[in-house]
């Protein structure tokens, strides 16, 4: 027994994920993502700039090699504006999983020294994210203008593809931050799983392409769901010739497939740190 009457064995739980108040959770994630949006930008005299200038700039290089040079957009309309929004929402998507990944570790004093719902570091994340993809959409919706794409119905589904894309960045993003705490391989190994991912979906070439050269492959891709939901956002907002992602993959009841991956991932990475959350600051 210790002095304090307690086995040896016992160790006390710190904080939970979730806590015991949702809304409480979810004021203190956006405060908190709010706040890093914020101090991303100070001191910086362009401020914001940067952030829409680093893809403007990579899509000003890609498109000159794999149009020019490449001539992968040969015969597919709009191809400039695919290409940046591709890049929009992987950007996103690798700021809300790398970011996420160090986010419990680069705030190890605020998780040994006060008591709050560990879910809001990883998720403030994510929000972060969102915040930067919500205001680089403006410039692929000036894009989209100055490209003569005509408004459509099938616009409404934006906020649903966006939400797909944050839960699943999200989930990814609750295991990774949990996972590497005691693992700290896991950032150079997702970092590689980023590249990978970049390539292997449609953001620099249409699925139409890879679909010539091999359907099966084609329809293997659109199963990883950022594929599936570049592909859709392409259908949806930029050329309604295009395939949509129930097109691309096959036939629409296999975007259950995307779909359940989603809901997978996120389930597990919410699993996973809910699991790991009260001995965190222990692991530290």
């Amino acid at each position: 027994m210790s002095p304090h009457g307690l086995s040896a064995p016992y160790r006390m739980k710190g904080p939970s994920a979730l806590g015991g108040d949702w809304r409480r959770m979810v004021n203190l994630a956006v405060t908190l993502s709010f706040t890093d949006y914020k101090l991303r930008f100070f001191g910086s005299v362009l401020g914001y700039f940067w952030t829409l200038a680093r893809p403007l700039l990579l899509f000003g290089i890609l498109y000159a090699v794999f149009s020019q040079v490449l001539d992968v957009d040969a015969g597919v309309e709009f191809y400039p504006v695919m290409l940046l929004m591709g890049l929009m929402l992987y950007q996103f998507f690798a700021e809300a999983t790398g970011g996420a990944v160090t986010s419990v570790v680069d705030r190890e004093g605020l998780v040994r020294k006060i008591h709050f719902p560990r879910m809001i570091i990883p998720l403030s994340v994510s929000l972060t994210a969102m915040f930067n993809l919500a205001t680089n959409m403006i410039a692929v919706f000036f894009f989209l203008w100055l490209s003569g794409v005509e408004l459509r119905w099938t616009w409404i589904e934006l906020p649903a593809l966006v939400l797909l894309l944050l839960i699943f960045a999200s989930g990814i993003g609750m295991l990774l931050s949990a996972l590497y705490v005691p693992f700290r391989d896991v950032r150079p190994i997702w970092e590689v799983v980023l590249q990978a991912l970049f390539y292997a979906s449609p953001v620099l070439y249409p699925i139409e392409l890879l679909a010539a050269e091999s359907k099966t492959l084609a329809e293997i891709s659109i199963c990883n769901p950022l594929a599936a939901i570049i592909q859709q956002m392409r259908y949806a907002l930029i050329d309604a010739d295009a395939a949509s992602a129930g097109d691309a993959i096959g036939s629409y009841p296999m975007l259950l497939v995307p779909l359940g991956l989603i809901a997978a991932t996120f389930l597990l990475g919410l699993w996973v740190f809910n699991r790991m959350a009260p001995r965190i600051a222990e692991e530290l």
